[in-house]
Parts: structure tokens; C-alpha cells; sequence
């Protein structure tokens, strides 16, 4: 993106230019692994965790699997750069058996 600020602006108008008109830096996707009441465990992945752990315990917003399995809770998570290698993560701990899920909280 180019910004064009004429020779007469003032130094706060550059700060706002610059400030403003620049694209926003992207955001870290978190994955996370919650357990459920029925003790089974859900993976998924957020940009604001607490939002969507919130939203799986009282909301329709949370996943089918989880809304006829709570209350959740938060057992794990880790943060990724970008969505692509959040889910790509996200699917390779959905290959993992069960008590390699385990071993991620538990060993660190």
C-alpha cells in the first residue's frame, strides 16, 4: 500500500496516515484442547481463547460436540503465527491417541 501525504501536512497528520491507512498486523491463532464432561476431548483452534471457551460452556455458538457435553475445561493450548499452521497443528493432534493428548499438558 502506497500512502501519498502532501509536502503542507503536519507531523500528526503523518503519525495518523501511517498509523491508520496501514494494513493491520495479522493475529496469532491459538490452538487449544478442551475435556469435556464426558471426559472426551475437543480440539480446535481461536484467536481469543477465553472468548471461545466462554462461548462452548453457554452459547450456540460453541461446537455441536461440545454444547451437549459441558461444562469443558481448558487443558492445553499453544499459540501459532497464522491460521494455516494452527490448523494444520489442529489436525495432527486430532491424529494423536489418547494419551499423547494427555502427554502434552502433563510432560509439557
Amino acid at each position: 500500500m502506497r500512502i501519498i501525504i502532501p509536502s503542507s501536512c503536519s507531523i500528526p497528520i503523518v503519525i495518523f496516515a501511517i498509523l491508520f491507512c496501514m494494513k493491520p498486523s495479522a493475529k496469532a491463532y491459538s490452538l487449544y484442547i478442551l475435556k469435556c464432561s464426558d471426559d472426551t476431548y475437543y480440539t480446535g483452534i481461536a484467536l481469543d481463547i477465553d472468548k471461545r471457551v466462554h462461548e462452548h460452556n453457554t452459547s450456540d455458538k460453541g461446537a455441536k460436540y461440545t454444547r451437549y457435553r459441558r461444562p469443558v475445561t481448558l487443558m492445553y493450548q499453544e499459540s501459532h503465527p497464522d491460521k494455516s499452521t494452527a490448523l494444520k497443528r489442529e489436525r495432527a493432534i486430532k491424529r494423536m491417541k489418547r494419551s499423547d493428548k494427555e502427554a502434552l499438558w502433563i510432560c509439557g
